[in-house]
């Protein structure tokens, strides 16, 4: 069973920046891709962010694309997502997930990833 646990999230004026962090339980963590998800209330769960199990390939949307790096530390057996120049409309819920198969690419539908955090919010006020 893997856990994935989020936390660095927060209150921040718009133009600030937040790091997000998820740190996965388990031995395997190296032969995963990991991503990170959001949800506003009201909407649907979006993608953010993607990065292979080696870190040599990132994927993002294009809402976040030059603002937000995702990175893995596989020593640490942690994902991180650092966020600068924070819009309003960064607000939401992000979550944290474990690519369903090892050694795979970077993936932007949820249907790719099996293992999910219990998120941390963020909240980006103007």
């Amino acid at each position: 069973q893997v856990q994935l646990v989020e936390s660095g999230g927060g209150l921040v004026q718009a133009g600030g920046a937040l790091r997000l962090s998820c740190a996965a339980s388990g031995r395997t963590f190296s032969s995963y891709g990991m991503g990170w998800f959001r949800q506003a209330p009201g909407k649907e769960r979006e993608f953010v962010a993607a990065i292979n199990w080696s870190g040599g390939s990132t994927y993002y949307a294009d809402s976040v694309k030059g603002r937000f790096t995702i990175s893995r530390d596989n020593a640490k057996n942690t994902v991180y997502l650092q966020m600068s120049s924070l819009k309003p409309e960064d607000t939401a819920v992000y979550y944290c997930a474990r690519d369903s198969s090892p050694h795979g690419g970077v993936y932007y539908s949820h249907t790719h990833y099996d293992y999910w955090g219990q998120g941390t919010q963020v909240t980006v006020s103007s």
